[in-house]
C-alpha cells in the first residue's frame, strides 16, 4: 500500500509476517507530515488495529532525516482556528498511533525533529542511529508542539529535561537522548536497525500476545485492576499459570482466545 501526497510525502505500509512497516518516503527531500499525510496514517492505523496478524509495527524514514515534522508552507497562513483543527487531527493521529494493540516501534533513521519525535513519543520504544538528533524544536518558529509532544515529553524523560527541551528547542544527540531515557537503544547506523529490531521482537516473543495489549491498556488508561481481571478471561492465563505449574514454556499458539 503505497500513497503520495501533495507535499510529496508517501506512506508505505508493508506486511511481513507478524510485523507491518510503516515508510514515511519523499523524492522532494525530507518526510514531510503535512494534512494528507496524516490522513494516510490514520487509514493505515485504523486498518491495523483490526488486524490480528500484526503483533509489532515499525515506523520507519529514509536517508539523514526520520520526518521532518509539520509542513511549515501549510501552516503559514493559517489562522487560530485553522491551527487548533491541525492541532486535534494530529493529536487523534498519534493517539490512535500510541493505543495500537501492536507493540510499536520507532526506528529512526535520521534526525527527528518536531512532528517526527512526537511521531518517535507516540510509540512503544524508540531505536535510534548514532549521530542523529531528536527534539521539538517549535519554540524557535515561535510555536508549541501541537501532536502531544508536550504530554509525551515530560512522561519520558525527567521533568526537567522535558522542560529544557520544550522551552529552548534544543535537539539532543542519540546518544544522551539514550542517557535520559528517550531512546531505548543507539546503534551505529541506518544499517543497523534491522538487526536491533529482531533483537527487540526476540526479546519480546515469551509474552503474550493478549496480555501484551492489557499491559499496554493498563498503562495507558490507568485501568490495572481492570486489566487485570480481564486476565482471567483469557486462555493466555489459563495456559501461562498451567505451563508455570507443569514447569514447561507456555504454548501461546494454543491459547489464542482473548
Amino acid at each position: 500500500m503505497s500513497v503520495e501526497t501533495t507535499a510529496g510525502t508517501r506512506a508505505e505500509l508493508v506486511r511481513e509476517g507478524n510485523v507491518a512497516t510503516i515508510r514515511l518516503v519523499s523524492e522532494r527531500g525530507p518526510a514531510i507530515l503535512s494534512s494528507p499525510v496524516l490522513g494516510q496514517l490514520t487509514a493505515i492505523t485504523d486498518a491495523l488495529a483490526e488486524d490480528p496478524a500484526v503483533r509489532y509495527v515499525v515506523f520507519r524514514g529514509e536517508g539523514k532525516v526520520f520526518v521532518a515534522g509539520a509542513d511549515i508552507a501549510e501552516m503559514a497562513n493559517f489562522d487560530e482556528d485553522h491551527a487548533h483543527a491541525l492541532s486535534v487531527h494530529g493529536q487523534r493521529v498519534f493517539d490512535a498511533i500510541e493505543s495500537l494493540p501492536q507493540v510499536t516501534f520507532a526506528a529512526i533513521n535520521g534526525h527527528a525533529l518536531g512532528g517526527g519525535c512526537e511521531l518517535a513519543l507516540a510509540c512503544s520504544f524508540r531505536l535510534m542511529v548514532a549521530g542523529a538528533k531528536i527534539g521539538q524544536p517549535e519554540v524557535r518558529l515561535g510555536l508549541i508542539p501541537g501532536w502531544g509532544g508536550t504530554k509525551r515529553l515530560p512522561r519520558i524523560v525527567p521533568l526537567n529535561w522535558a522542560l529544557r527541551m520544550l522551552y529552548t528547542g534544543e535537539a539532543v544527540s542519540a546518544e544522551k537522548a539514550e542517557q535520559i531515557g528517550l531512546v531505548d537503544e543507539v546503534v551505529p547506523d541506518a544499517a543497523a536497525l534491522d538487526a536491533a529490531l529482531a533483537r527487540w521482537f526476540a526479546l519480546l516473543a515469551p509474552a503474550g500476545r493478549h496480555t501484551t495489549q492489557r499491559i499496554k491498556r493498563a498503562v495507558l488508561n490507568d485501568d490495572e485492576a481492570n486489566q487485570f481481571g480481564l486476565c482471567f478471561n483469557c486462555s493466555e492465563a489459563r495456559e501461562g499459570m498451567q505451563a508455570f505449574l507443569e514447569k514447561r514454556p507456555p504454548s501461546w499458539a494454543a491459547s489464542s482466545k482473548a
